[in-house]
């Protein structure tokens, strides 16, 4: 996107958009359209990009969200792991927790 300056023409804006996969630009024209044209994608830019931010900052949450679960996770794991241990249980190949035999 932008504007263009041509030695007969003078200037005029253009926008790039893809049409089956392949970037094609579209004239839209010189002096006040130009201008209009050019301000409502500077707007619509702004607009992706606060949207953009938002996002971000959403994922950014949920990650630390994640990482104080996982932790929560891995010391429920190891409570329980320890609390079927010390009752004289035992995990039979890394599957079910069986109890001892003869106990």
């Amino acid at each position: 996107m932008g504007w263009e300056r041509r030695p007969r023409g003078g200037s005029y804006y253009t926008r790039s958009r893809k049409v089956g996969g392949r970037v094609v630009r579209e004239y839209v024209g010189g002096g006040l359209i130009g201008e209009l044209a050019a301000a409502q994608d500077a707007e619509a830019r702004a607009e992706r990009e606060t949207e953009r931010a938002a996002w971000q900052a959403e994922r950014e949450r949920y990650a630390a969200l994640d990482g104080a679960l996982a932790n929560l996770d891995a010391a429920t794991d190891a409570a329980t792991r320890a609390a079927l241990a010390g009752a004289g249980y035992y995990q039979h190949h890394r599957g079910e927790w069986r109890r001892r035999g003869g106990e």
